[in-house]
């Protein structure tokens, strides 16, 4: 069987209950026999969950031999508070963080000390060097609170230059975001690899629901697809579409995949053994 030499990443949240972490570690376990770089784990709105962000990093690198990558947001944190969070992270052994300014809470006036993730990252370079690889978000789609496009694109550039290592897209299903978004970056000399991340596809509702949070476009014909499977049908579905979207953008050079997990080992699993990774 011919494998691929690229990188597979996959993302969790923090359970909130004694079964959904060892629901957790049993997929983890499960998808640490394809090698990833490491499994990330993300926070709640306004980074509620930072403590369970934490618990679950550890959770991973004690049960598994894969490195755990934290999200951290700034969105009205205080550097007091955020330098907290980074020094148990730098304590426990972890050298990894997903870097993002993070939503603010309803009914929360301020963002803090770091209103763009740009001012996070380089609030996190000036204190810790090297110490962490910084991964940030990139929107190939357009951030759904961005004024237009160009100017999205120079909050990523932004970041970029405030010394990122390698940037996570939002999911898409459209494999020409993803090569239009590599082309401006390419014009723009930003030289770091952009790995695309991709969502499985297992339930209409669920997936219009997600799309419309994060400004995602499903096209008009998996919609029209969709409509006419049933629950089953649809798993299988969408393992195809997701199988020839991870070719195309494999193919076209992209550095390898990430994968939005929702703490389910299917259809991930599925998608990735189809993928030959």
């Amino acid at each position: 069987m011919e494998t691929n030499s690229k990188n597979l990443s996959f993302e969790f949240y923090p359970p909130r209950t004694d079964p959904g972490n060892e629901k957790l570690i049993s997929v983890a376990k499960e998808l640490e026999l394809f090698k990833p770089e490491y499994f990330s784990v993300t926070f709640g709105a306004g980074g509620s969950t930072q403590e369970g962000t934490f618990n679950t990093c550890l959770a991973l690198k004690n049960k598994t031999t894969v490195n755990p990558c934290a999200h951290i947001s700034g969105v009205t944190a205080s550097k007091e508070e955020i330098k907290s969070i980074l020094d148990s992270y730098k304590e426990a052994g972890f050298k990894r963080l997903v870097v993002l300014r993070g939503d603010l809470p309803s009914g929360v006036g301020g963002y803090g000390d770091f209103p763009y993730a740009k001012d996070l990252l380089e609030y996190i370079k000036s204190v810790y060097g090297n110490q962490f690889h910084i991964e940030v978000g990139a929107y190939p789609e357009v951030h759904p609170q961005a004024k237009s496009a160009d100017d999205d694109f120079i909050h990523f550039s932004n970041k970029v230059k405030a010394g990122a290592d390698g940037a996570i897209t939002q999911f898409f299903f459209l494999p020409e975001a993803y090569y239009e978004f590599m082309e401006r970056s390419e014009k723009e000399n930003l030289g770091i690899p952009i790995t695309p991340g991709l969502i499985a596809i297992t339930n209409k509702e669920s997936l219009l629901r997600m799309a419309s949070n994060c400004g995602a476009k499903i096209p008009k014909k998996i919609i029209k697809d969709l409509d006419s499977l049933n629950d089953e049908d649809v798993a299988k579905y969408g393992i195809d579409v997701l199988t020839k979207l991870g070719e195309d953008l494999l193919s076209f050079g992209a550095p390898g995949i990430h994968f939005y997990t929702i703490n389910k080992l299917e259809p991930t699993k599925a998608i990735v053994e189809s993928l030959k990774l």
